[in-house]
């Protein structure tokens, strides 16, 4: 990235860990300025089976295959559709029939409240001048889309499983599976057990919920109307997110024990007990899917940077999923951190220079922190609100509920289109 030297490293920069963010950032790094001369590559245990298909052919791209089983979803800002627009993803996203579930409103209610009630909050896209909200679609589908972008634009990804970093003054060198590769600067998007993290000595700190969230995908006697629907149960929360089938996401956030007993539970008493705590808001609710639960947990490192090292997504914080918005700060890090490698190069700094990596780091850490600490409240004194404070943050929604210029703010927020964006968040995708 900057000028030549006799032992330039293999790479400008190594990724670790190819889902959705660190794919999205190495397809942005390829398709900068200058990304074409730019050397990137991403290291990934497990790639998806298959390669890219040309961008001239006329088959459908690979991002149609992600596997039917895969039950996490993932709610797309915005701000994050402009970023897998930058990053050449979008318009996969957007060419698989049935792969984006837009929803247009969210609607959120109390555990003593009535779904339509008085004391909900009902946000509306028409109400701001937006088309939609944001769009539901699978993990998988995101990941495989910004896989294909990568490898399409240049980028080189490797199937291996990294065991150690060795740094010097001018590199950081890789090794994985008896391989070694030599970069000017590794980044670690390999999720919240980061061993980039690990193995650049950056600490972490950990802060366990106690809770598990129960997925499923679930038919509805009535139609979700394009709606995210969400309840405040005072034991967790439940969201039922709309998919572009008509059937729905479940994500269920909900105390170990009683995440353990959703799971034991026969097909037909679930159904029963996830009716009973939707309020019924779409009437009967049947199984359309398996179930499956995942650990809850909010992770935060103090240091998002080393000389030659850096964190984005996961491996740097992962937040409450009661909002939805993990995917979306993991892709916002890696749009910031493509952007300031992007000035640097163009000013002939080297991209693995604490000084270049600082400029990322307090910009993203910030934003991070602030929504991590917004999450972390509403699941204590909303989700989980049965003392007076809870009882006052709920009297509080219901407030905002009837304010129409508070309820323009949040659904703004919702978009991703608030705070210090990314070049590639400010602008349209494609």
């Amino acid at each position: 990235m900057s000028g030549a030297a006799p032992d330039r490293p293999d790479f400008d920069v190594a990724i670790v860990g190819g889902g959705p963010v660190g794919a999205v950032l190495g397809a942005l790094l390829k398709r900068g300025q200058g990304g074409a001369r730019r050397r990137v590559l991403l290291i990934e245990r497990q790639l998806p089976a298959g390669a890219p298909a040309p961008a001239s052919a006329t088959a459908p791209s690979p991002a149609s295959t992600a596997a039917p089983d895969d039950l996490r979803v993932v709610a797309l800002s915005r701000a994050s559709e402009r970023v897998l627009g930058a990053a050449g993803a979008w318009a996969a996203l957007r060419a698989v029939p049935g792969a984006l579930g837009r929803y247009e409103r969210m609607h959120v209610w109390p555990a003593d409240g009535e779904p339509r009630g008085a004391g909900s909050l009902r946000f509306d896209a028409a109400e701001i001048g937006e088309p939609d909200l944001g769009h539901i679609v699978g993990n998988a589908r995101v990941q495989r889309a910004a896989l294909d972008a990568f490898i399409e634009s240049g980028g080189v990804a490797e199937a291996a499983t990294l065991s150690a970093l060795e740094f010097d003054a001018r590199s950081v060198s890789l090794l994985a599976d008896g391989r070694r590769w030599r970069a000017s600067l590794v980044v670690g998007a390999d999720g919240g057990r980061s061993l980039v993290r690990r193995a650049a000595g950056l600490e972490l700190e950990t802060q366990d919920y106690q809770q598990a969230g129960v997925v499923a995908n679930l038919h509805s006697e009535r139609p979700h109307e394009h709606t995210a629907w969400q309840r405040f149960l005072g034991e967790g929360t439940l969201a039922l997110l709309p998919l572009a089938d008509g059937t729905s996401s479940l994500v269920w956030s909900a105390p170990r024990a009683r995440a353990e007993a959703l799971l034991a539970a026969s097909p037909e008493d679930f159904e029963a007990e996830v009716t009973a705590a939707s309020g019924g808001v779409l009437g009967a609710l049947k199984l359309a899917s398996g179930r499956a639960a995942f650990p809850l947990r909010r992770v935060r490192a103090p240091h998002y940077a080393r000389e030659r090292c850096v964190l984005v997504g996961d491996a740097a914080h992962i937040v409450h999923p009661l909002a939805g918005q993990g995917l979306n700060l993991g892709l916002m890090d890696a749009a910031a951190l493509a952007e300031v490698l992007e000035d640097a190069s163009a000013e002939g700094e080297d991209p693995g220079a604490l000084r270049v990596l600082r400029r990322y780091e307090r910009w993203r850490k910030g934003e991070n922190e602030t929504m991590g600490r917004a999450f972390d409240l509403l699941n204590r004194f909303l989700a989980f609100g049965t003392d007076p404070v809870g009882q006052l943050a709920t009297r509080g929604m219901g407030l905002v509920g009837r304010s129409a210029p508070l309820r323009g703010f949040f659904a703004g927020r919702a978009l991703g289109l608030g705070g210090e964006l990314p070049r590639a968040a400010r602008r349209a995708g494609s």
